[in-house]
C-alpha cells in the first residue's frame, strides 16, 4: 500500500529523531557517557510515564554512571510495530511492548495477552518472575536479538461503548475495536466479539465519528484518552491482564559495563511495584470520578465467569504447540 504524505512525513521525522539518538549514543558525550533512547506510546501523564519510563530515567541519570537515558512519549518514534523494529534493528535502544505486539516475532509470548489467561497482576508477575518466565525471556532474546528486562502491570482491560456490556451476547451488533494484532482479534473471538482494527492513535477520531461503537483498554488509559467523552458506559469485564514488557536491544546492553547494566536492571525492576501502585491508584480515582458524575456509567455486574470460560473454552480448542502448552501452564498455576 503507497503511503500518503503524512504518514511519509511522520516516518522521515522519525527517522531523522532516531538518527540523532543514535549519533549521540555512538560517539557519546561528556567524555565518553553513554545515551540510551527509551520511547514509549504515552502522554507525559500516564502511569506509565510519570512512574514507569521517567522514574528509571531519573533512577538511572541520577547516578555517575556515565549512562544518561532520554525518553520519548507519546509515540515520537513511531507506533508500536514500528518501534520494536527499530529496538530490534539497534536504531533504538528501548521500548516499551505488549507481548502481542511483541509476539509478531516470537509467537509465544503473545499467550501472556490472551484473555482471561491471568487471574490478575499477582499471578502474572509469579509467572514471570519464576522459571517457565525465565525460559520465555531467554527464548525471546534467541529470537529476537532484544531483550525483556522486565514485565510492568498495565492495568485490567474493560470494554467501553454506548450500551452496557455485561455477558458476551452483549456485543452483538456492536463493532468493537481491538489493537491489529493476531493475539487481540483472537482475544475477540475467544470472548464473542466482532473486532474492528484501528491505530490506537485515532482511537477517539473513530469512536467519535462512530466508524467503531466502542473500545478496550486499561481505565487510565480511557481517560488518558478521553475516550469517556464519546462513550457512555465502561463495563469492568477484567477480561485480560494488562502488562508491557521493557526491551532493550542486546547490542545496546552489550555495550553497557557489568555495573551499568545491573544499575539499569535494577531501576527497571524496582519500578515495577511503584509502577503497579500508580496504575491501580488512577484507576480508583477515575472510577470515583465517574461514578459521582454519573458519566459514563460504570457497569459492575459483568458476568465475568461467562465471559471467562467461554475464552478458555476457545483457547483450549484453538491453540497448537508452545502456545497451547504455555496456556495450559499459566492457568495451572492460578492461584
Amino acid at each position: 500500500m503507497a503511503r500518503t504524505p503524512t504518514v511519509r512525513l511522520a516516518v522521515l521525522a522519525a527517522a531523522s529523531v532516531l538518527a540523532a539518538g543514535c549519533s549521540a549514543m555512538n560517539s557519546g558525550d561528556d567524555g565518553g557517557t553513554v545515551t540510551l533512547s527509551f520511547a514509549n506510546s504515552y502522554t507525559t501523564q500516564h502511569p506509565h510515564s510519570r512512574c514507569g519510563i521517567q522514574a528509571v530515567a531519573d533512577a538511572v541519570n541520577g547516578q555517575d554512571l556515565g549512562v544518561k537515558i532520554e525518553t520519548f512519549p507519546n509515540s515520537q518514534l513511531g507506533n508500536d510495530a514500528t518501534r520494536f523494529t527499530s529496538v530490534r534493528s539497534g536504531d533504538l535502544d528501548m521500548d516499551v511492548q505488549g507481548s502481542s505486539a511483541l509476539a509478531a516475532s516470537h509467537a509465544p509470548i503473545g499467550v501472556l495477552d490472551m484473555a482471561y489467561v491471568f487471574d490478575g497482576p499477582d499471578h502474572l508477575f509469579s509467572f514471570f518472575d519464576g522459571e517457565q518466565g525465565k525460559r520465555l525471556k531467554a527464548e525471546f532474546a534467541e529470537a529476537t536479538g532484544t531483550r525483556i528486562l522486565d514485565v510492568w502491570f498495565f492495568g485490567m482491560r474493560h470494554f467501553s461503548a454506548n450500551s452496557p456490556i455485561r455477558e458476551p451476547g452483549d456485543f452483538k451488533g456492536l463493532r468493537m475495536r481491538f489493537p491489529d494484532s493476531k493475539v487481540y482479534l483472537e482475544n475477540a473471538k475467544a470472548i464473542g466479539a466482532k473486532p474492528t482494527a484501528v491505530a490506537f492513535e485515532e482511537l477517539y477520531l473513530s469512536l467519535q465519528r462512530k466508524i467503531i461503537d466502542g473500545q478496550e483498554n486499561p481505565i487510565p488509559t480511557i481517560a488518558e484518552k478521553s475516550l469517556d467523552e464519546v462513550q457512555t458506559h465502561v463495563s469492568l469485564t477484567g477480561h485480560q491482564t494488562g502488562s508491557q514488557m521493557i526491551v532493550i536491544n542486546d547490542g545496546s546492553w552489550k555495550k553497557l559495563s557489568t555495573e551499568q547494566q545491573a544499575a539499569l536492571q535494577k531501576a527497571v525492576s524496582e519500578t515495577r511495584a511503584g509502577n503497579r501502585k500508580c496504575i491501580e491508584e488512577d484507576e480508583k480515582k477515575i472510577l470515583a470520578e465517574w461514578k459521582g458524575k454519573g458519566e459514563p456509567a460504570v457497569v459492575e455486574d459483568v458476568d465475568r465467569t461467562a465471559f471467562a470460560e467461554k475464552a478458555r473454552k476457545y483457547f483450549g480448542e484453538t491453540l497448537e504447540g508452545e502456545q497451547a502448552e504455555l496456556f495450559k501452564m499459566i492457568r495451572s498455576t492460578a492461584p
